[in-house]
């Protein structure tokens, strides 16, 4: 079939940089590519059915949903047989096998590899696949379905999705004499609860003293000679969307089409808002307490020790909450649109798992049946229920959210449906461009620059690299569309 002929010359045309972050894979990487490139020999089951081979990056209990469902699958009919393989680091691994003519049939990544695969001409588009099967865009929640488009084409379908949300802890909420029922809903109101939440240690008249920092006078708030026992807020913690505080003051990072906008003036104005908080509690005091911390995924997690009253996290943080501190009392909202109006639609980021087809696949028609499976309602929301998320889909069973584990769960929903919802910009060097504002957001918060020169940095260093990917597909765009177009043409 036209399909399986297409290879993978367009490789050629790759900037010599990716050839040399391929190098530096290490030998491990290499080792399992091997192994898994040897159990690709297998191509029929012994009941004749022909092997899907599905990389995934899942592990425990996410996995465990996954194998549910393919198990499912692989019962429901008698000609494919989906075989689960379990990857790490499976970005480069993948990029890796594509490049070699040797990718798995399916692969399952996450949102923000559309765009890098996608321009590196590393994916088969599915609009006509899509067509053919009646699958829409109507049928997903609108942000979802865009993370899998680019330049016209889809790229992928949306597995189990995520949305971030404002986590709450009911108990230090009591005890610091707030309404345990009613997290905040302004940048304002967050700053108050913050100064009643945050508990310091500090020296008065030669003993240790525990109190609450807005019971600090101003003196003793200028010195900061003091020792943070519980933090109310902080967005330093976890630090993994730094890169995307704009998005609650109005901001964006690119204007749709050609120019990096790091340094608008939301952006500075949330940076600014960001480093208030070295300025209130100290850079040295917010370290040291941050030092104490364990790993995400532990009972020493600041959230789920009761370090911190208050998190932004995604809605994957019930499952921590269950299997290492199921006795907290908690709660779930939108994140406060910081300095606006009760009236704005709620800001929070769109994450998603992704279903890919690598070009190259070797049964890219029975991956995409796999694929068609996974987004029916059924399947869907069996999967979402096993890792405790929800589903892209608009439409959902009557009972999925007062069944579902998490009882805010109609929370993450809401948030991907608001007119306030972000994502990852869809360029091809997000990645870069979010290395350069993670260290911006580190130079601002520490003091060593300001945050209109941090910004403008990442914003030069970014767009000088951006110039260059815009001026290669200047060159091959005609071409690379054509193949596109051609592939797409084939299902």
């Amino acid at each position: 079939m036209h399909l399986k002929k297409k290879n993978f010359e367009s490789f050629s045309k790759f900037e010599p940089l990716f050839f040399i972050s391929l190098i530096a894979i290490s030998i491990f990487s290499a080792l399992t590519y091997l192994s898994l490139k040897k159990a690709r020999t297998e191509e029929i089951t012994p009941d004749g059915k022909i092997i899907v081979n599905y990389w995934e990056k899942w592990t425990g209990f996410e996995r465990d949903a996954l194998v549910d469902v393919i198990n499912d699958f692989n019962n429901s009919q008698n000609k494919i047989f989906v075989r689960l393989l379990t990857v790490s680091t499976i970005d480069q691994k993948l990029m890796l096998a594509t490049a070699g003519g040797n990718p798995p049939d399916i692969a399952g990544l996450w949102a923000s590899n559309v765009n890098v695969f996608a321009e590196k001409g590393a994916l088969m588009p599915l609009n006509k696949a899509l067509e053919k099967a009646g699958i829409k865009k109507e049928d997903y929640i609108p942000c979802y379905w865009d993370i899998c488009e680019r330049k016209g084409f889809i790229w992928a379908l949306p597995s189990t999705p995520a949305t971030l949300a404002l986590h709450w802890n009911k108990r230090l909420f009591r005890e610091a004499g707030l309404d345990p029922e009613k997290p905040p809903k302004s940048r304002e109101e967050l700053d108050k609860m913050n100064e009643l939440l945050t508990i310091v240690s500090i020296e008065r008249n030669g003993k240790k003293e525990k109190v609450k920092f807005c019971e600090l006078s101003e003196n003793e708030r200028e010195e900061k000679k003091f020792e943070i026992i519980q933090l109310g807020y902080t967005p330093t913690e976890p630090g993994w969307w730094n890169s995307m505080w704009c998005y609650w003051f109005n901001g964006k990072l690119w204007d749709g089409d050609k120019k990096v906008t790091a340094d608008s003036s939301e952006n500075i104005e949330a940076l600014k808002w960001f480093c208030s908080f070295a300025k209130k509690f100290g850079v040295h005091n917010l370290r040291n307490f941050g030092a104490s911390f364990g790993n995400f995924a532990s009972p020493q997690n600041p959230f789920l020790s009761e370090k911190i009253a208050i998190v932004l996290q995604g809605v994957w943080m019930y499952n921590f909450i269950e299997k290492y501190s199921p006795q907290l009392e908690w709660g779930a909202a939108p994140f406060p649109s910081l300095g606006k109006n009760s009236e704005t639609p709620f800001v929070s980021i769109a994450d998603c798992d992704v279903l890919v087809i690598p070009k190259g696949a070797p049964h890219p028609r029975e991956a995409f049946e796999f694929i068609k499976y996974m987004n029916s309602q059924p399947a869907m929301e069996k999967l979402a229920m096993g890792q405790r998320k929800f589903s892209p889909l608009k439409r959902i069973s009557k009972d999925f959210i007062s069944s579902h584990p998490n009882k805010y769960i109609s929370v993450f929903i809401d948030l991907a449906k608001s007119d306030g919802i972000k994502s990852i910009p869809k360029i091809p060097v997000w990645n870069e461009y979010g290395n350069e504002l993670a260290v911006a957001y580190d130079q601002a918060f520490s003091g060593i620059l300001s945050p209109e020169k941090a910004l403008a940095i990442a914003r030069e260093r970014t767009q000088w690299k951006f110039d260059k990917i815009l001026k290669r597909w200047e060159l091959i765009k005609n071409e690379r569309l054509k193949e596109w177009s051609s592939i797409n043409d084939s299902w």
